[in-house]
């Protein structure tokens, strides 16, 4: 009966009111006509108009006022279904566009309600209430009082700019009134970017006292933005922060910085400013920029932003293609470590790299072509190692061109053995200046070949779980005499199942691994119906003579290197464990790391552990013994409590350890959090961190809340 008279009504083509000849389309439990100019529709009606949607229980369109006479309860959705007006009774435009409502309510993002007694709307984009209560919170019955609401004494809400215009507005917290508003605009919650303030937030340090951040962001266009954020605190520091960002058809940028006077230093300006950006380039290259500078190696501790110890600051141009990758980039790094000397470090360097894989074609596998270029420049002309922690000569700079040409090629043999034989060569040209050890022009080349025999046992079980064993040997020529150069990117080498069978385990082009040796290995891997999977890692090296190459803390030194453990599990629930041991023979731990990463629907937890023995080649003159942590516990469906720390075993005490909880319903999130940094130097004491951040969901556009609070029965 409903869809009949949904076709009569389409059939009698009674204009609601427009131009062109557009036509509402109505449908209703019961429709009768009165007269000659009215339509009486009860029962579920429902009313469709460019886009708009209402909903009543009883509808009178009277033809020659072009009015409509509305009976609730009333539903006015607009053309994204994003706002929406309820009410018990309306007198409208039979388009939808101007009218009265009463008794009613208005619901923007089904987040933020605005109730009234009287609602008008006008032009099809303007909403205007009387006595208004505003707020994003549910009320329970029995209390009608919501966590926190805006009254005023009228609110306009312009739909074109999604804005809401407030007089005479008073803020109340749990029913108290809090700050009085003579005007207040702000977004609706639909508007993803509006200028206007965004949510504040409470710092209190031991350092700074207690302080204030007020964001202010600025839209400057519609692909750029600005965000001001004065920070103020009691111990007389003024901080103005700055976020500037800028898309463009090829790329965007993005400037973080700040501009601080305390009295920390007093009389000195400090500040610091980070820049990024990445741009397409033709010819499928790309732009990378990034900038970093800070005024002092404290700046960055003092303000929380974050524990870096070494700035980076670099533009690279690369271009990444199926058996191609082309690189070139400058970087200049600034140092924040005590122990070191801006001076003394690479502080500028610049690289080229062009790699290129190919096929060999009669011969057989697969080939590779690197050319590289290094150069790096230490601002000291010191030819001789000063009093810092390094061993390398305070001025020494370094330009270096090298070449290297590699080839393998497997073959599969009886029984299921696979063979591959491996095969390079590199030519370097050195030039160092300003070191008295190294100084002048050198040559270098080397090479390695070798063999590597691979035979894969594959188990499948009947319950669909497949078990793989591969023993690995591999056997490698070099020459032992390559001439020693300055080591700079070499010198932290790791022993992993990643290198195991490597034809060099050196990580950079500054050393390269010498000698006849074998490497042995196994691995097991399990793949599990269920999900999860499995996989175990055992290996060594054995050498034909001990160079002297690697330091004690590698695992390689020796004839014979340390066996090499590693261990890997994947659960289909949200747990990873991998970890990676480095032991002697009496399996005395020289090398060690664990971590475990678990993600459940109420748990999330990160740790780890670092465990290494000292060793000076590495410029690790202590063993490093430390354990870290994370982890977040949904507490209830509203908090969430999270800590956080460091500990280190050598020293005895913790660097870091946090704590905090989180709330989120529907209309309120708050992030309370205290830190704390055990850390000192010449530069910064010991720090304790309190965060306080309170946000409205709902206002200024916020984002989105979580589950709705729990009414008392």
């Amino acid at each position: 009966m409903r869809g009949l008279l949904l076709v009569v009504v389409l059939l009698l083509t009674l204009p609601f009111a427009v131009a062109a000849q557009e036509k509402a389309k109505l449908v209703a439990d019961s429709l009768a006509i009165a007269g000659d100019n009215r339509l009486i529709a009860e029962g579920n009606v429902e009313v469709l108009f460019r886009g708009r949607r209402l909903k009543a229980e009883r509808i009178v369109y009277d033809q020659a006022a072009d009015r409509l006479e509305i009976t609730g309860p009333i539903m006015l959705t607009d053309e994204t279904g994003e706002t929406v007006i309820l009410a018990s009774q309306a007198e409208l435009k039979a388009d939808l566009s101007e009218g009265i409502l009463t008794s009613a309510r208005l619901v923007l993002n089904r987040q933020l309600q605005l109730a009234a007694n009287k609602i008008m709307r006008v032009g099809g984009r303007y909403t205007a209430m009387q006595t208004v209560a505003a707020s994003s919170c549910k009320i329970c019955k029995g209390s009608q009082t919501p966590l926190w609401e805006i009254r005023a004494r009228r609110v306009v809400h312009d739909e074109q700019e999604r804005q809401i215009y407030f007089d005479n507005a008073v803020f109340r917290l749990g029913g108290i009134p809090v700050f009085y508003i003579p005007r207040l605009r702000m977004p609706d919650p639909t508007l993803d970017r509006a200028t206007g303030f965004l949510t504040p937030s409470l710092r209190t340090t031991s350092d700074l006292g207690a302080g204030l951040k007020l964001p202010y962001f600025i839209v400057l266009g519609p692909s750029s933005d600005l965000t001001l954020s004065p920070y103020i605190t009691v111990r007389n520091s003024q901080t103005l922060e700055m976020r500037y960002r800028q898309v463009f058809s090829t790329g965007q940028i993005e400037l973080n910085g700040a501009i601080t006077r305390d009295d920390l230093l007093p009389g000195k300006t400090r500040g610091y400013l980070f820049a990024d950006g990445a741009f397409r380039l033709p010819l499928d290259f790309g732009l990378t920029i990034k900038g970093q500078t800070v005024s002092d190696p404290a700046y960055l501790l003092d303000y929380g932003i974050g524990y870096i110890d070494r700035l980076d600051s670099r533009i690279e141009i690369s271009r990444t293609r199926r058996n191609e990758y082309i690189s070139a980039r400058i970087i200049s790094f600034q140092t924040l470590r005590e122990d070191e000397d801006n001076t003394s470090i690479p502080s500028l360097v610049a690289d080229l790299t062009f790699n290129r894989r190919f096929s060999l074609g009669p011969l057989g596998g697969l080939g590779g072509l690197q050319l590289q270029t290094h150069n790096q420049y230490r601002s000291s002309t010191s030819p001789l190692d000063g009093p810092d922690s390094d061993t390398i000569a305070d001025g020494r700079d370094i330009g270096r061109i090298s070449a290297k040409l590699d080839w393998r090629r497997s073959f599969l043999l009886p029984a299921g053995i696979e063979a591959t034989i491996l095969g390079e060569v590199t030519a370097d040209a050195y030039s160092v200046a300003e070191d008295a050890a190294f100084a002048g022009s050198t040559t270098r080349t080397h090479g390695n070949a070798g063999v590597e025999l691979r035979w894969p046992w594959v188990k499948a079980g009947a319950g669909g779980a497949v078990q793989v064993i591969e023993p690995v040997v591999q056997a490698i020529w070099s020459s032992s005499d390559t001439e020693a150069l300055p080591n700079e990117d070499s010198v932290l080498v790791e022993f992993d199942e990643g290198n195991l069978f490597s034809l060099d385990r050196f990580p950079g082009s500054d050393a390269v691994e010498r000698g006849p040796r074998v490497n042995l290995g196994v691995t097991w891997t399990r793949y599990d119906p269920a999900g999860w999977s499995m996989g175990v890692t055992v290996g060594r090296v054995y050498r034909d003579a001990d160079l002297g190459q690697f330091g004690p803390g590698s695992g390689l030194d020796g004839k014979t290197s340390d066996w090499l453990a590693a261990v890997n599990f994947d659960l289909a629930d949200g747990l990873a464990f991998t970890a990676r041991a480095v032991l002697d023979d009496d399996l005395d731990l020289t090398k060690g790391e664990a971590r475990m990463v678990y993600s459940g629907q109420k748990t999330a937890l990160a740790g780890s552990v670092i465990w290494a023995v000292a060793d000076p080649l590495e410029n690790r003159p202590d063993p490093t013994q430390e354990v870290t942590f994370d982890a977040r516990r949904k507490l209830d469906p509203n908090w969430t409590a999270k800590v956080s720390g460091r500990y280190d075993f050598v020293a005895d005490r913790g660097t870091v350890a946090g704590l905090g909880v989180e709330f989120l319903n529907e209309c309120v999130r708050l992030d309370v959090s205290l830190s704390r940094r055990f850390t000192s130097s010449t530069s910064v004491t010991p720090t304790t961190d309190f965060t306080l951040s309170l946000d409205l969901v709902g206002f200024g556009g916020s984002g989105t809340g979580g589950p709705a609070r729990t009414c008392r029965q």
